[in-house]
């Protein structure tokens, strides 16, 4: 584990563990590098090298400067300061976003492979053009509740619809709700306020079609934080190189109650 400054001063934490092909996860909003440690655990013990960092605003990284840009251009920062070659990017969520913003705006030279996981492009926001995506309101909602009782809505959002634990039948972790309140709270309520029109209001459409390694799409069709239909395959269509495995009745937050599955998947792709 280890941090660096970027080139406007942001201390990003990270984590980095084994050797071998290194694999680079960037987690969703408004959690931290420790959503992924599942996934680290199992490719860390497959023999891969893995790499996560706490976003600006999340976790343990410095509370500043919220857009697309910035959060590529750190994940650019991190990658350069490892010395990653041959990389495969894994966005989950926001995450998704990030490594899409990436790839467009520094290049591939260090990639080998990306993948989005219930990842937010092309694009969240209902527009004329996007008539498929959610409207303003509902991410004016979100702010609200950030800006009015932050550690509320960071119970609510995983004890319902974030893992699919308002559905008929469900069985919910009190330990993966308590575990996602923690890392919500430990980041700033600014960067989590600016981060919901950073991850809904950026058009990842160019992005993507600028994107030529190859691209697993993974998403669930019962994702409620990021429906469906208006993002898991339009993403693999615009990149050059999409696959699309969608996983019929799984949650937004399906890298973590699906774990098994997701890891076998993901790896038995890599081996390809």
């Amino acid at each position: 584990m280890g941090t660096i400054t970027t080139a406007d001063g942001a201390e990003i934490f990270y984590k980095d563990w084994g050797t071998g092909q290194p694999i680079v996860f960037s987690h969703g909003w408004p959690l931290s590098a420790d959503d992924w440690d599942t996934q680290m655990m199992f490719f860390l013990l497959h023999g891969y090298r893995v790499i996560a960092h706490d976003r600006r605003g999340h976790g343990r990284s410095t509370q500043t400067g919220h857009d697309m840009d910035h959060y590529a251009d750190d994940l650019a920062a991190v990658t350069a300061h490892l010395d990653l070659h041959d990389a495969v990017h894994v966005g989950h969520s926001t995450g998704g976003g990030e490594v899409a913003h990436y790839l467009a705006r520094h290049g591939e030279d260090r990639v080998a492979r990306a993948v989005l996981i219930s990842s937010v492009p092309p694009l969240m926001l209902q527009t004329d053009a996007n008539p498929g995506g959610l409207p303003k309101s509902v991410f004016d909602g979100w702010q609200d509740q950030v800006a009015t009782n932050r550690t509320r809505f960071y119970r609510d959002l995983p004890a319902g619809p974030f893992y699919g634990y308002n559905r008929p039948g469900a069985q919910p972790s009190e330990a993966i709700i308590e575990a996602w309140w923690r890392q919500g709270m430990m980041g700033g309520a600014k960067a989590h306020y600016d981060g919901i029109v950073a991850f809904s209001q950026t058009d990842f459409t160019d992005d993507l079609k600028q994107i030529t390694v190859p691209v697993l799409v993974m998403h669930g069709d019962d994702d409620q934080v990021v429906p469906y239909a208006d993002s898991g395959p339009l993403s693999a269509k615009l990149v050059k190189n999409g696959t699309l495995k969608t996983y019929h009745g799984y949650p937004h937050g399906m890298p973590t109650t699906h774990a098994a599955t997701i890891n076998a998947d993901l790896l038995a792709w890599l081996q390809q």
